[in-house]
């Protein structure tokens, strides 16, 4: 076997394993979502800055209000929740407002992580792409320019040119052509 297939086959295992990972923590994830109590999904967009308003209001007003409800019979709805059930409600919402925090932090870490793991491995391919290039000028190595090619190719990062600097060249162009069109004359001496 080649030595650098073996590193393929490594790799290939790895992927693999960082796949099954990966898959096994969304099936965690998707199983606490059933473990959360309350727990709903928006059904329209933005619906959250919908919620915000009444969801930001002080606990004390909710807590007054409980108590109005549960001494002042006019106030008590059919439709409406009870005070138990208010006060249940932001006994929820105390609690599992760090359990939140704490997984819009790990969603951050995560994201940093894959940034730093594709930060690296970007980083040696174009530090082996660097070397390829430089080494394709070589006689001995020049084979390597068709890997460079398809290096290239694939990073398909080009610079492109600040509009004002398009600009000067396409003035600059003009100007020549126009300079290349009309033969020089020679100034005229004027005889006094």
């Amino acid at each position: 076997m080649n030595p650098n297939e073996d590193v393929v086959v490594s790799a290939a295992q790895t992927t693999t394993s960082y796949t099954e990972l990966a898959q096994a923590r969304l099936q965690e994830l998707t199983l606490m979502r059933s473990a959360i109590p309350h727990f709903r999904m928006p059904t329209m967009v933005n619906e959250t800055n919908r919620l915000s308003s009444a969801a930001s209001v002080p606990p004390e007003f909710v807590e007054l209000t409980a108590v109005a409800v549960a001494n002042q019979k006019p106030l008590v709805r059919t439709d409406g929740a009870s005070a138990a059930e208010v006060r249940d409600l932001m006994s929820y919402g105390d609690a599992f407002s760090p359990v939140a925090d704490e997984l819009e932090a790990l969603a951050q870490l995560i994201r940093y992580s894959v940034a730093a793991a594709r930060n690296k491995a970007g980083r040696e391919a174009l530090t082996t792409y660097a070397l390829a290039q430089r080494l394709a000028k070589q006689p001995e190595t020049a084979y390597l320019a068709a890997y460079v090619a398809d290096m290239k190719r694939a990073l398909g990062r080009t610079r492109k040119k600040a509009p004002e600097v398009v600009t000067k060249k396409a003035a600059e162009k003009a100007v020549a052509a126009v300079a290349t069109e009309q033969p020089m004359q020679e100034p005229t001496q004027y005889k006094s």
